[in-house]
C-alpha cells in the first residue's frame, strides 16, 4: 500500500500528465491550422502517449491500495508564433515533467517504496525517449532556419510517425 504523500504525488503527476495531453492537443490544432499535417500528427502521436501516462498511474494507484483524485487541468497556452517556438515549448515542458518524475523516484527511494520505485522506472527511461525525440525535431527546425521546401520535407517526416500503444500489462 501507498503512503498518503506517494499517493497524492501521483495524483498530482496524473493531472500533469493530462495537461501534457491537453498541451499537446493545442499544438496538434495550431499545425492544422497552419496546413502541416505532418506536424499536427506527431503532436496527435503526443496526445495518445501522454494520455496513456496518466492512465498507467492512475491503473497504478489503485492497485497499489491508493486512491484516485483528479485535480483540474489548466488552460495551455495558444499563442504561438512558429514550429520551432512550439518545439522549444515542447522540450522545456518534457524537461519539467522528467524533473517531477525524478521527484517521484526521490520520495518513493526515501520511503522505502520499492514498488512505486520499479513503477517508476518506466517512466524514468520514457522520459529520456520524450526529450531525445523533441530535441531531435527542435534541432532539425533550426538547422531548416525559414527554408520553406525543409520544413515541409520534416513535415513530410513527421507524417510518418505512428503510435504505438504501451502493452497491456504496463497501462
Amino acid at each position: 500500500m501507498i503512503s498518503e504523500k506517494m499517493n497524492d504525488l501521483l495524483n498530482r503527476q496524473v493531472q500533469k500528465e493530462f495537461y501534457s495531453a491537453y498541451l499537446y492537443l493545442g499544438f496538434e490544432a495550431y499545425f492544422q491550422h497552419q496546413n502541416l499535417d505532418g506536424f499536427a500528427n506527431f503532436f496527435r502521436v503526443q496526445v495518445q502517449e501522454e494520455r496513456d501516462h496518466a492512465m498507467k498511474i492512475f491503473n497504478y494507484i489503485t492497485q497499489a491500495g491508493g486512491k484516485v483524485k483528479l485535480y483540474q487541468v489548466d488552460e495551455p497556452e495558444d499563442n504561438f508564433n512558429s514550429a520551432e517556438e512550439i518545439f522549444e515549448q515542447t522540450l522545456k515542458h518534457e524537461q519539467e515533467v522528467t524533473k517531477s518524475i525524478y521527484n517521484l523516484v526521490d520520495n518513493a527511494l526515501a520511503e522505502k517504496d520499492h514498488g512505486t520505485n520499479t513503477f517508476l522506472q518506466w517512466f524514468v527511461t520514457e522520459q529520456v525517449e520524450e526529450e531525445a525525440t523533441v530535441d531531435k525535431v527542435l534541432r532539425k527546425l533550426q538547422l531548416i532556419k525559414n527554408d520553406p521546401h525543409a520544413l515541409l520535407m520534416l513535415d513530410a517526416e513527421l507524417a510518418t510517425r505512428v503510435y504505438t500503444a504501451p502493452a497491456a500489462e504496463t497501462v
